[in-house]
């Protein structure tokens, strides 16, 4: 899962009201809010560990001379060695983390659930909003398909075309 910090806001709204609705959580209205910005808080702290991680790699790479086409094996070690979650272990440590925010918030009043029905529910709200990053890069391509590619001109238009798609679907402001 690749998580956008323009989703973000949806996603915690979306968690805390479909957790209330079907009574696994209970949060008074006034509060929805404000638990809200808790699940925002994790999230937030992920994109922040990530761009921490991204330039931990760039480092990593420019001191021992690997060439850019190693990029996601390198990221790979050193996520690991970070212990930084990627790939499909985003949605699971979200996820977790949400569970333990609902048992410490002082604005979820309740948890109805047990903790691993609650944490199942939670991975299931967060693949809804699972972004088919393929689809958006094959959209694109189909924008720019007038372009020759492997010239530095289709990546340029190429990178455009994604950002157009990516803020098309709201996925950045």
């Amino acid at each position: 899962m690749k998580l956008y910090r323009a989703r973000i806001p949806t996603i915690a709204t979306t968690v805390i009201s479909e957790l209330c609705k079907t009574e696994e959580i209970g949060v008074e209205a006034a509060n929805r809010a404000e638990a809200g910005l808790d699940l925002v808080a994790i999230m937030e702290e992920y994109l922040r560990r990530e761009m921490e991680l991204r330039e931990k790699v760039r480092e990593h790479m420019a001191r021992h001379n690997i060439p850019y086409d190693r990029y996601g094996e390198t990221r790979g070690k050193v996520s690991s060695a970070s212990q930084h979650p990627t790939g499909d272990d985003v949605e699971r440590f979200l996820a977790r983390q949400f569970v333990e925010a609902f048992m410490i918030s002082r604005f979820v009043e309740e948890v109805y659930a047990d903790d691993r029905d609650l944490y199942k529910r939670v991975l299931d709200l967060l693949r809804g909003f699972h972004v088919d990053e393929r689809a958006l890069r094959e959209e694109a391509r189909e924008k720019v398909k007038n372009v020759r590619e492997g010239t530095v001109d289709y990546e340029i238009a190429l990178s455009k075309a994604i950002k157009e798609v990516k803020r098309r679907h709201g996925l950045l402001q």
